[in-house]
């Protein structure tokens, strides 16, 4: 998938350094003592089509408890919060990205969730290994035939067996994801209209344009300048 500016933002409520480059704890009592508060803060910086994928499978505010596979992170993230040490960014940054799988991956197997219908497909072994092969290289002059050799189906199965758990057809998916990506490409870089094109599948931009105009009612060029 399309990468996201994703990163930790704690504050130490000691520091006078800008709030991006703090990291460490705020404390209500003392930290080291029985009965101290210990609150973490991360934040992420979500934005564009790719993103609203995400989104999309949480509400507003989702509670997940701890519990023992998110309790080792969070411990491990406290340790490293209460201490300022080289090469502390980079933990921080996997930490909290650690922590947030786990946290997404519980609450869509908990009882309040439900998620979209790619998201549990991916769970099936076939139409999950066709998703990932979709996702990881949405260039390749994929067909229903060859999707279905990879995975080990007959084609008119596979086609059967993605439609029902996915919603939508392979190609139908795989039409929407290019789009998806070549939103995020045309919002977050300066990358021409024909390298987008390319990026996502399509060797003549003027048939992408009229696939990009069908799946958001903007051309390239207006989309851009909207965002």
């Amino acid at each position: 998938m399309s990468s996201f500016p994703w990163g930790p933002a704690t504050v130490n409520a000691d520091d006078d350094e800008p709030a991006a480059h703090r990291h460490g704890t705020h404390v209500f009592g003392q930290l080291h003592h029985a009965g101290a508060t210990v609150m973490l803060r991360g934040v992420y910086d979500l934005h564009g089509s790719s993103a609203s994928r995400l989104l999309a499978l949480i509400p507003p505010l989702a509670v997940v408890p701890s519990g023992p596979r998110t309790q080792a992170a969070l411990d491990l993230l406290a340790t490293e919060t209460a201490h300022d040490e080289p090469g502390q960014d980079a933990v921080l940054a996997r930490l909290l990205d650690l922590l947030l799988v786990i946290a997404l991956r519980a609450w869509c197997t908990g009882p309040e969730a439900s998620p979209p219908a790619w998201h549990q497909a991916l769970t099936d072994p076939s139409i999950g290994e066709a998703l990932r092969l979709l996702h990881d290289n949405p260039a390749h002059r994929w067909t229903v035939a060859s999707l279905a050799a990879k995975v080990g189906l007959s084609r008119a199965a596979f086609a059967q067996r993605f439609t029902a758990l996915v919603g939508q057809p392979p190609l139908g998916y795989l039409a929407d994801w290019r789009m998806t990506i070549a939103a995020d490409l045309l919002r977050d870089t300066q990358q021409t209209v024909a390298t987008v094109a390319h990026q996502v599948g399509y060797s003549d931009p003027f048939a992408f344009s009229v696939a990009f105009k069908r799946a958001s009612g903007h051309t390239p060029s207006a989309w851009r300048g909207s965002c």
